[in-house]
């Protein structure tokens, strides 16, 4: 039973059956094997003077099914140049109530279930499972790598109800999460950059994002050499919220003595935002029809299709020219939503233009939060914000 349990140091002394909670448990006693070699935690040097011992109850991985106790003499031996400090164990880390076989396979379950569920299936405290859990991801993770860092893309997603946010940093071409934190305003932003250095902020080539001013303006701030590249996905989006939307609304609105007219402008929303190259035969039949009965939103919707060949422009000089040119036709379009969103797009010039020189975009971002999403609902929500933030890096350690 010694060799089958690996507890090296030490033998089975008396073995019995307990009844708990009409539970049956395994309790195996142990006891020092004599001479065997014994190391010093604190030095690691063999040590043979025994100071004292302490009997502790160590939970093990269960029998055949049946929970397994150990109990262990604790022993602290008497090292010449530690002083009283406790025996080294390959299998029992230092104060610990479980073996490192059981953290392992309680921090395994953790990775695809809830930590409550984890703790249900070994019989231990939730709290228990949380702490191995946490000290497994901080072993295995270790500090962030931020050397040969050049590509980076930034986000937010919500983290709690009621427009609570927090930032995720990622390294494109490494494809891992390099840093998580509450909040999206330029303060709560600001100790990525400080943890990255000015030494490294200044090796930064491109960081791509969605329009977020916070973001473009700490970038700026740390990362001089850096160009900041806007997402198309992002771009498109606030078009179809801001000027796509409101145009078919104004349409329907148009349309209310008209009820099958107007029924057919309404139930066109996802269709107007969809990508032409993803609908069905029937759905581009019914697109056709919609846009030929409303001049308005067939200039909005041709406009959309411009506005995402910009990211495509094979060069500066290409996409300078077909920037001025969709410029001058939002402007001659007369529609409101349409000129008031290329108002607004005029600042950001720049970071759609750098999408020539850095195809970068956050499409993986978009899957990191869809992640983090379901790490979320399988917990039911996180009450600490470390031990969420280890778990969002433990789902993306990077390739490469």
């Amino acid at each position: 039973m010694a060799r089958l349990g690996g507890w090296t140091g030490y033998r089975v002394g008396k073995w019995r059956h307990e009844l708990r909670r009409q539970q049956r448990w395994l309790v195996i006693e142990l006891e020092p094997t004599p001479g065997a070699q014994r190391q010093c935690t604190g030095c690691g040097q063999a040590v043979v003077a025994i100071h004292d011992w302490t009997m502790r109850r160590i939970r093990e991985l269960p029998v055949f099914g049946a929970p397994v106790e150990l109990h262990v003499p604790r022993l602290r031996l008497a090292c010449q140049g530690c002083g009283p400090r406790l025996e080294q164990l390959d299998w029992l880390d230092p104060h610990a109530r479980v073996t490192r076989r059981l953290a392992d396979s309680v921090a395994r379950l953790c990775a695809v279930t809830s930590v409550l569920h984890a703790a249900r299936w070994h019989g231990i405290d939730w709290k228990t499972a949380k702490a191995i859990d946490w000290r497994a991801l901080e072993r295995d993770l270790g500090p962030v790598d931020l050397e040969g860092v050049r590509r980076i893309a930034m986000d937010e997603f919500a983290i709690q109800k009621g427009h609570r946010y927090a930032t995720v940093v990622v390294d494109v071409e490494r494809k891992r999460v390099l840093w998580v934190g509450r909040g999206r305003s330029r303060v709560e932003i600001r100790p990525f950059f400080e943890r990255l250095g000015p030494a490294r902020c200044a090796r930064i080539e491109a960081v791509a994002m969605d329009m977020n001013t916070a973001f473009d303006l700490e970038v700026r701030q740390h990362c001089p050499n850096a160009r900041v590249v806007y997402d198309l996905f992002h771009v498109v989006a606030k078009y179809g919220r801001e000027v796509i939307g409101r145009v078919r609304v104004d349409a329907a609105n148009q349309l209310r003595h008209d009820k099958p007219a107007r029924r057919v402008v309404k139930r066109a929303h996802w269709l107007l935002l969809r990508n032409p190259r993803r609908l069905k035969e029937a759905e581009h039949i019914r697109l056709d029809e919609v846009l030929a009965a409303n001049r308005p939103l067939m200039t909005a919707y041709v406009m959309k299709e411009q506005l995402k060949a910009l990211w495509n422009a094979p060069t500066a000089w290409a996409w300078r020219a077909a920037w001025k040119q969709w410029l001058r036709h939002a402007q001659e379009s007369g529609i409101p939503a349409l000129t008031h969103f290329a108002q607004c797009l005029k600042p950001y010039w720049r970071g759609i233009l750098s999408r020539v020189r850095w195809p970068l975009h956050t499409g993986l971002l978009e899957g990191i939060n869809n992640k983090i999403k379901v790490i979320k609902r399988i917990a039911y929500g996180y009450r600490d914000d470390a031990y969420f933030f280890l778990k969002i890096r433990a789902a993306f350690p990077g390739v490469g």
